[in-house]
């Protein structure tokens, strides 16, 4: 199932809308805040799709019979862009535990590339909600990449992915390889490049967060 923000009426077009703009995005501190709040706002919708069990809540004068989750998420992001997107998710999950993967594209001559996984962290997986961010999903090479390496720690009970800008062909790659997964994209842009980039998008969204870096 895909959840598609800008078909609806939302602050999420919002901060969409400053992360693309060419002028605000150079405030890294606000363009790191707009993903943020994405982020939590995502989290609330996903919050609305996880399971919970009734429990009974002492007060200072009695019981409050509460529906609280059953299992806690795992919030997982591909470094470094996910970053504050994931710190926006953590927000809502605020008690949920966290994986990292470190993904990036690995370039040719030829203009290919293939994803290099480096490094993943991440606690038990077995039923238990997957929460898993990166703010890009430009041919979704990273995200499934990373999903797929993420089942060595367990099957998940269920897959939420979460991007503030997806590309039609990366959305389409995620759902042909995980179609039970749940995608929450914040927009859906047509284009990709020769360098697979995503047209209009925002840029690269690790880079206005935290700097430009050398590329070998």
């Amino acid at each position: 199932m895909l959840t598609n923000f800008s078909e609806q009426t939302s602050i999420i077009n919002q901060y969409i809308s400053e992360l693309r703009d060419v002028k605000i995005q150079k405030d890294r501190m606000r363009f790191r805040k707009n993903m943020e709040r994405i982020g939590q706002f995502i989290a609330y919708e996903i919050s609305k799709e996880l399971t919970y069990e009734n429990k009974a809540i002492e007060t200072p004068l009695g019981e409050a019979p509460t529906n609280v989750l059953a299992n806690q998420p795992v919030v997982a992001t591909i470094l470094r862009a996910g970053l504050p997107l994931h710190e926006g998710i953590l927000n809502t999950f605020d008690e949920a535990d966290n994986a990292f993967i470190s993904a990036y594209r690995k370039h040719h001559k030829d203009g290919s590339f293939e994803i290099n996984l480096q490094y993943i962290s991440c606690p038990k997986l077995e039923n238990r909600p997957l929460i898993i961010c990166d703010p890009m999903l430009a041919t979704g090479a990273s995200m499934i990449k990373a999903v797929q390496e993420l089942a060595d720690y367990g099957k998940s009970s269920q897959i939420h992915i979460v991007t503030v800008i997806a590309s039609t062909y990366g959305i389409e790659q995620v759902r042909r390889f995980f179609p039970k997964a749940r995608i929450w994209a914040g927009a859906i842009d047509e284009e990709l490049t020769a360098k697979s980039y995503i047209v209009p998008g925002l840029g690269d969204a690790g880079d206005l967060s935290y700097g430009s870096k050398l590329q070998e």
